[in-house]
């Protein structure tokens, strides 16, 4: 009987990884010697340049798993030069594909060296090297029969640590057992894990909700949160990174929490404690309050309650039933408008610096590389 793969195991976030350009080929030393030719001359081609390798953002990549069972990455060395004039032929390039949203930092340094957030997007992480030149390349008036050539320059090295980051408009939080899972089935086509029993979420997921008007939004629910996590408790806040790119966060609340779980009010507190410990920008950004279990009894008074504590409008919903979903997801589309709006006033000017292979940082000479 074949074994079950968890899903869980399957979504890598972390990987660290070693590239390296390809190798330029030797020059040739080649003279040519031909019947009736008397004066054939120097005829050694020049070696090929080695291949670079490149990370490219591709859609429908969700996980570093790929690259977490493989560590090195070569491209292909160029090819020596032959007499004739032949040079030889160039190496291929390596295309690593990562999901949208990875960050790539040079782990020598820690220094970042390019944040894919788009798809298509790419960067040169390590040049090939330089094909060296044959003795036809040396030959001149004074020097005729010249036997100097070049060797093939090494390409660049580097040891990459990647870091994804996934990219949605929506990000779910709350308690575990607060019922995101269940919102993110009922809103999107997503099949997370849902079960009676806490942290049955152990992995970021994502869907794309489908709104009347050809309207799209993406969203993420990420591991519960408890009190502590930013000090690692539970789960700890190894996922909150994952929606520190959303534009709106959805704070999920139980309105009827079983017995010895915090009341709704102690719960919203709890959440944004670890949100503002983690990380003050993520605590500012535009909130969604919404109280699940509407349809348990009881949970109409907590939904007041929660209302009165907090000072702002709290939507009630039920996952399971559906209640209040649609006006939720029309009033996170309207927040990821606005969000929207903001981000493009706010946007500085950019600077264009051409192709994104050609970005000063990566664009070293391979004949500097060490």
């Amino acid at each position: 009987m074949p074994r079950r793969t968890d899903p869980d195991r399957l979504f890598v976030d972390h990987a660290r990884i070693f590239v390296r350009g390809g190798k330029g080929g030797h020059g040739c030393v080649s003279f040519r010697r031909e019947k009736f030719v008397p004066k054939g001359g120097p005829d050694g081609g020049d070696g090929g340049h080695g291949g670079s390798v490149y990370l490219v953002a591709r859609a429908g990549i969700d996980t570093l798993f790929d690259l977490s069972g493989k560590h090195h990455w070569f491209a292909e060395n160029g090819r020596p030069g032959e007499g004739g004039n032949r040079h030889g032929r160039r190496g291929r390039d390596l295309i690593i594909e990562v999901p949208a949203g990875t960050l790539v930092y040079d782990d020598d340094t820690g220094r970042l060296l390019k944040d894919l957030t788009r798809n298509g997007q790419k960067v040169c992480v390590a040049r090939g090297g330089r094909g060296g030149h044959g003795n036809a390349y040396y030959a001149t008036s004074t020097n005729q029969t010249p036997r100097e050539f070049q060797t093939g320059r090494p390409g660049q090295e580097r040891t990459l640590r990647l870091e994804l980051k996934l990219i949605a408009d929506v990000g779910f939080v709350g308690l575990p057992n607060a019922g995101k899972s269940t919102l993110l089935s009922r809103l999107t086509n997503a099949r997370p894990r849902i079960a009676d029993y806490p942290f049955t979420t152990k992995t970021p997921q994502l869907g794309i909700a489908e709104l009347p008007g050809y309207r799209r939004i993406v969203l993420a629910d990420i591991p519960g949160l408890i009190e502590g996590a930013h000090e690692g408790v539970g789960l700890g806040d190894a996922f909150l990174r994952h929606i520190e790119r959303t534009r709106v966060i959805v704070h999920l609340v139980d309105l009827c929490p079983p017995p010895g779980s915090p009341p709704p009010t102690e719960a919203y507190r709890t959440i944004r404690h670890e949100l503002e410990k983690y990380s003050p920008t993520l605590a500012n950004r535009r909130e969604i309050l919404a109280g699940n279990k509407l349809d348990l009894t009881g949970a109409t008074e907590s939904l007041e309650a929660l209302r009165d504590a907090t000072g702002g409008e709290v939507l009630g919903i039920s996952a399971v039933t559906g209640r209040g979903l649609r006006a939720l997801a029309e009033a996170m589309w309207q927040a990821v408008q606005q969000a929207r709006a903001e981000e493009h006033t706010r946007r500085p000017e950019r600077i264009d610096f051409g192709e994104e292979e050609d970005w000063p940082e990566l664009d070293q000479p391979a004949d500097d590389a060490t």
